[in-house]
């Protein structure tokens, strides 16, 4: 069947199909910026701590998670390192700006952090809060970060790895008597959707800094956050349970905030970038047919042999299994009528041999009887002739009388033996030669 521009119905169907698949593909591979997610993050780590002891880890901490955000394609990746509190305020100020008009917008941090009356803070290096109220002007707040990302689009992630055991908190004082100050961080309820804010340990507890390059939350953190296609839920799941073990059950991390039914990776799943199958695939059914006009096995084997798998390599498996049962039958049909035909021709051959051996026999037969009647007639003749002798010679027949005193001899020989010694004595003589009686023989032999 024809369809259009003179192409075969199928292959105009397959380049149609083909051409939308090429052009999604494009699209996906090649699209306007406009249309992807933006993903935008700030990574900060405070470890030179100028009023207590300096911490090892914060800025390892930053600089790996800074690597694999970079690694993951995030459009920007903004890291600092040891900020003061003017820093910190004019960073996330100018955060906030690069994270209005993106899908996702991630927030980490590295060093001290410090909870006052159900409040998180995060701790600048050159704070010094020798009162509980210096909180409010020398540290940053985590819902200043909150409002920093709330116009993300998809997600707000809020990572900490600020639950360390705060040497702040034992040499302040307390304004006010009854004001909390808690042992870690306290715990959070977003009231934005979409938002996640994760601990390195769970509220109310505290988190190890680490004895190796990394703490063990930012090391779990490298191995999962940034799996393609991994949901952020998934995630955390795996970092707690990587945390747990190496902490022996001490530290156990912990997410706060929801997320909606659809899986929601950091980093979406990889496109795999393949040449449009209906290429393939047209390619394929092309030798297929062309094995199929041909229909020998030795060209199907060579078929399977290009096209080790697929639809048409099905196909082609069963022609070549048809072409063998259809062998086979052939070869089964023709075994008994070869064997008939070989047993016709024996038998045949042995009626020849015996109606040969029948004529043969014949033959025989009748040269024997031509045989006898010659001898007879001869010996009938020869007869004649001597009673013809003996009539023309009376004294001899006289002589051969025999006398009237001597009784005749009674004959010895029987008839049989008679008619040969007469032919043995005609030969003699010449009268009789083979069967035939010889004229020309001597003179006794004449008529």
């Amino acid at each position: 069947m024809m369809g259009v521009g003179g192409l075969p119905i199928w292959d105009f169907l397959m380049r149609a199909v083909g051409a939308f698949v090429l052009a999604v593909w494009s699209v996906c591979l090649f699209g306007q910026p406009a249309l992807a997610d933006k993903r935008v993050a700030l990574v900060i780590g405070n470890s030179g701590y100028q009023n207590v002891a300096r911490l090892g880890n914060p800025t390892n901490d930053a600089s790996a998670i800074t690597e694999i955000l970079k690694g993951a394609g995030f459009d920007l990746v903004e890291s600092r390192l040891d900020l003061k509190i003017s820093e910190m305020r004019r960073v996330f100020r100018d955060f906030a700006n690069s994270s209005r008009d993106a899908d996702v917008a991630v927030v980490y941090y590295a060093g001290h952090g410090i909870e006052v009356e159900g409040t998180n803070y995060l701790i600048p290096i050159d704070a010094s809060l020798e009162q509980d109220l210096d909180v409010y002007d020398e540290a940053f707040s985590l819902d200043r970060i909150l409002v920093t990302i709330e116009s993300a689009k998809q997600l707000r992630l809020v990572i900490l790895d600020a639950c360390r055991n705060n040497p702040f908190a034992k040499a302040m004082k307390r304004t006010i008597g009854s004001r909390a100050i808690g042992m870690g961080l306290a715990k959070v309820e977003p009231t934005s959707p979409n938002t996640l804010i994760a601990f390195a340990s769970k509220a109310g507890s505290t988190a190890s800094d680490g004895d190796s390059k990394n703490s063990p939350f930012t090391a779990a953190l490298v191995r999962h956050i940034a799996k393609p296609g991994l949901d952020l839920r998934k995630a955390f799941g795996f970092v707690r349970d990587d945390v747990l073990k190496n902490t022996s059950n001490k530290q156990e991390p912990y997410v706060y905030g929801s997320l909606g039914g659809d899986d929601v990776p950091l980093v979406p799943a990889k496109l795999v970038v393949s040449e449009p199958l209906h290429n393939a695939q047209a390619d394929v059914r092309r030798d297929y047919e062309l094995a199929l006009q041909v229909g020998t096995k030795k060209v199907w084997d060579a078929f399977i042999a290009n096209h080790p798998s697929g639809f048409y390599t099905e196909l082609a498996e069963a022609q070549r299994l048809a072409l063998d049962v259809a062998k086979q039958t052939e070869q089964a049909k023709a075994a008994p009528e070869a064997k008939a035909a070989e047993e016709a021709r024996v038998a045949a051959e042995k009626a020849k041999q015996v109606e040969q051996a029948k004529v043969l026999a014949a033959e025989q037969v009748r040269v024997a009887a031509e045989n006898v009647a010659a001898e007879k007639l001869a010996t009938d003749k020869a007869l004649e002739k001597v009673a013809d002798a003996e009539q023309q010679n009376p004294a001899q027949q006289f002589a051969s009388l025999p006398l009237p005193d001597t009784p005749a001899p009674k004959p010895t020989l029987s008839r049989a033996e008679m008619t040969r010694a007469l032919q043995a004595e005609l030969r003699r003589v010449g009268c009789l030669t083979g069967a035939r009686w010889n004229e020309a023989g001597s003179e006794a032999c004449k008529p």
